[in-house]
């Protein structure tokens, strides 16, 4: 894999923290991150906001290093966002002593991904009859329980990112013939069994 083609994956602090914990900003982030640049307009008429609302949102999300300008496609005053990395890489170590302000904002960005990972499960159910029985059989909707120290539960979430990373340049271009984008959610947590 060539450093370009690597994926670029930022880590979350407190400060970039500040300026991603919001729903709107995880949301146009996380669209221009899978579908590619777009304009403040675009993005409004996608979830439904004002204009006004979503180049806020952007220029907050710029000023903590997260969007940029999108020069190749701006034209006059037509201004094009891009995300500036393709993942985001959150420890919650790095925040257990930090103020109740930032554990505030940690909470709501694990929630808001908690939140997405189910609209965008949501989404497949209410479209999977469109799509063909391959992709049908290609997906999974599964859950395991296991018994696991903290230890062995870091190690397989580490052998899972593995294994998908493997995935990533099986298929080339965007003109491979039955490829399509596809998202993989993974979760892992204890259960209170009592």
């Amino acid at each position: 894999m060539t450093e370009h083609e690597e994926r670029k994956q930022r880590r979350l602090d407190a400060r970039s923290l500040r300026g991603l914990a919001h729903p709107l900003r995880m949301q146009l982030l996380d669209t221009l991150r899978q579908r590619g640049p777009a304009t403040a307009s675009q993005l409004a008429e996608r979830f439904g906001e004002s204009s006004g609302a979503t180049s806020y949102h952007l220029r907050q999300l710029a000023a903590h290093g997260f969007v940029e300008d999108a020069p190749e496609r701006g034209k006059g005053r037509e201004r094009w966002w891009q995300a500036v990395d393709q993942g985001l890489v959150f420890d919650t170590a790095e925040f257990e002593d930090a103020g109740p302000e930032v554990r505030g904002l940690a909470e709501v960005f694990l929630y808001e991904v908690a939140n997405t990972h189910a609209r965008e499960l949501s989404t497949w159910l209410d479209a999977r009859k469109d799509w063909s029985e391959a992709w049908s059989r290609g997906s999974d909707m599964s859950d395991a329980t296991l018994r696991l120290t903290p230890e062995l539960a870091a190690e397989l979430v580490t052998r899972m990112h593995a294994l998908i990373d493997g995935y990533r340049s099986l298929v080339g271009d965007e003109d491979t013939p039955d490829a399509e984008t596809v998202r993989i959610h993974t979760h892992l947590f204890p259960i209170n069994t009592d």
